[in-house]
């Protein structure tokens, strides 16, 4: 394959441009697909490369193409995933990677057939606050995690509930399933997994069929917490997410733009206790999860090695999502 590789993306909404953007230096875009032909003309356009095409059949077809990234409305992801794995292609498909687990399960079984990569689009793992926070956590300074506090929020917009996402057969849920499902992941990433599972979502304010709010009780077999809320009647964007060791705490504030400058708290418990010592890291930069999570994605199919937010990732977080809304049905 080289030192480039060859993409398509289908889907180029807002995210389908994060991705062409974050593409690393040497690989190109040669095929834009989406379902509006001026779309994928306009990414075409913003790349300087590539062909723009409405058929996803077509697109993952393409010899031309080594990977597909998968931006898609949710109840579309599976589907050209699966078609992109079977056309033998890598591919990175964006949270939640489908709308249930019994689809994830299908596309991990044609992951290990056709023998490609497959990467989970998970990238908060990746902002600079979180890459800070997981090397200190890996370093034994914090003792042996207790629980994790954490809330994203966003307020919405006019006509929010008239969109996709207010659509349970396109989007598969609402806001559990939409910022919910970063948290969940990021929980899981310093936790583990998940044995026990409580909460409930439901629907506040927004005339919609799908929930507003979530609240999350998630435990681990040693019982340590993950305390979770996600919601769109967050009138100002938030982003908090606590992570307790028994000897320090780190404290990730901000995701930049309108969630504030990204921030990491350090508060490490002195032998006497009292105030901690405390290490503040700001993080004033352009988001770069992106463009670092898709050299991840290079360097796991160069070197063959199995993304860290891969598919078994993806099926532990929906596996919750889809425990909560079995609760909100009955």
């Amino acid at each position: 394959m080289g030192r480039q590789m060859n993409y398509a993306i289908v889907g180029c909404g807002l995210i389908g441009k994060k991705r062409l953007n974050g593409l690393p230096a040497g690989s190109k875009l040669v095929v834009a697909c989406d379902t509006n032909l001026l779309r994928a003309e306009e990414l075409v356009k913003l790349a300087g490369t590539g062909r723009a095409v409405t058929d996803f059949k077509k697109t993952v077809a393409d010899s031309q193409v080594d990977a597909v990234i998968v931006a898609t409305i949710n109840s579309e992801l599976a589907k050209i995933s699966a078609a992109a794995i079977r056309a033998g292609k890598h591919v990175i498909v964006e949270k939640p990677t489908g709308i249930s687990v019994k689809q994830i399960d299908e596309l991990i079984a044609l992951e290990k057939k056709h023998k490609v990569c497959v990467r989970a689009g998970f990238n908060h793992r990746y902002h600079p606050a979180f890459q800070k926070a997981r090397e200190i956590f890996e370093s034994g300074v914090m003792g042996e995690l207790m629980f994790i506090r954490a809330r994203y929020g966003h307020g919405g917009r006019v006509g929010y509930d008239k969109e996709w996402r207010a659509n349970p057969k396109l989007s598969g849920g609402g806001e559990l399933i939409d910022q919910g499902i970063h948290l969940i992941d990021l929980a899981g990433w310093f936790l583990g997994d998940f044995k026990k599972m409580d909460g409930h979502a439901d629907t506040y304010f927004w005339k919609m069929p799908v929930d507003d709010n979530a609240f999350l009780d998630l435990r681990t077999a040693k019982n340590q917490t993950a305390w979770l809320h996600v919601s769109c009647t967050e009138w100002k964007n938030l982003f908090s997410f606590e992570i307790y060791g028994r000897v320090a705490k780190l404290h990730i504030e901000g995701l930049g733009g309108s969630y504030g400058v990204e921030k990491l708290f350090h508060y490490q418990m002195k032998p006497e206790m009292g105030i901690p010592d405390t290490k503040v890291y700001e993080f004033p930069g352009a988001d770069e999860s992106w463009k670092i999570e898709m050299t991840k994605f290079e360097e796991d199919v160069r070197a063959k090695r199995k993304p860290d937010a891969g598919l078994a990732e993806a099926r532990a977080a929906l596996k919750i999502v889809e425990a909560i809304y079995r609760k909100r049905k009955k």
